[in-house]
């Protein structure tokens, strides 16, 4: 007799981490429920209080996945061949997404959470300092830095690369659900490529060249 088949752990954890994603974007954290997202999800509760504890590891479990997927596009950034196009990865990652507006939803209702609980503030410290870390140290590595920093670490640009690029993760929340993929992504490497040439153009060469 064939034995049945056992679906992995780690599908069945992706599987309530994405419902628990969509909870969260379209309810907010405190009035999303485990049964909200055992409905989004399509299994039972019992199921998944079998591989989190209550929706506060729910919430910690979608937090160590948003940093895992940032060290990935990090990586990504890493290997592009100049600093822009390093950018323009970090700034379209999350159009890719089969929801990006989703994503963008629950990044938000993430730093408003994290305003009010301070064991949210810790993990969303958490993974803005691995964000920044990578994003400071492109900018080091990159000979396209060199001389045009405008008397700025890299540090202090990273942060003014982050801020915008939270910004505009905002602003897209509000953008018309029929807006494609394909736009978000355009408008996204329009304001990269701005910013980019606001920050690391020679002073000698006009910003807009």
């Amino acid at each position: 007799m064939s034995q049945p088949q056992i679906e992995p752990t780690v599908d069945r954890r992706k599987q309530i981490l994405e419902a628990a994603m969509a909870c969260f974007a379209k309810r907010g954290f405190h009035q999303a429920s485990m049964h909200d997202i055992s409905a989004e999800a399509g299994i039972s509760v019992g199921l998944i209080y079998r591989y989190f504890e209550n929706k506060e590891a729910v919430i910690s479990a979608m937090a160590d996945q948003h940093k895992q997927e940032i060290h990935d596009v990090l990586e990504r950034a890493r290997q592009a061949p100049s600093l822009l196009e390093s950018l323009e990865i970090l700034f379209t990652a999350h159009c890719c997404e089969d929801a990006p507006q989703v994503v963008s939803a629950f990044v938000v209702d993430l730093y408003a959470e994290a305003s009010r609980n301070p064991q949210m503030a810790d993990l969303v410290r958490d993974v803005l300092q691995t964000t920044m870390d990578g994003v400071t140290d492109l900018i080091a590595r990159s000979p396209e830095a060199e001389g045009v920093m405008h008397g700025l670490k890299p540090n202090e640009l990273s942060e003014l690369i982050f801020a915008v690029a939270r910004g505009m993760l905002m602003r897209d929340v509000l953008q018309p659900p029929t807006m494609t993929a394909a736009e978000r992504r355009e408008r996204q490497l329009e304001v990269t490529r701005r910013l980019w040439r606001l920050l690391f153009k020679m002073e000698t060469e006009p910003a807009y060249a």
